[in-house]
């Protein structure tokens, strides 16, 4: 009984993780897609997600504080 229980358990846990990664995967296929189709977006994705620049800009990251201010 205890056996079958722990092995429900970890099968359960292994399809949430499944479901999770096959999700991903679909938002990379998308994003990739998306890429590859226009360089405006190539361009926009870089400068989000890695913040690169042009020679002649600057680059300001803003964070906001917390709840507790340590940020």
């Amino acid at each position: 009984m205890i056996s079958q229980y722990t092995y429900s358990t970890k099968v359960k846990k292994l399809e949430q993780e499944r479901d999770f990664y096959l999700q991903q995967t679909a938002e990379v296929k998308k994003d990739l897609t998306a890429l590859d189709s226009n360089k405006n977006t190539l361009e926009k994705f870089a400068r989000e997600k890695y913040f690169m620049k042009k020679d002649n800009e600057d680059i300001f990251v803003v964070v906001k504080k917390g709840k507790t201010g340590k940020n």
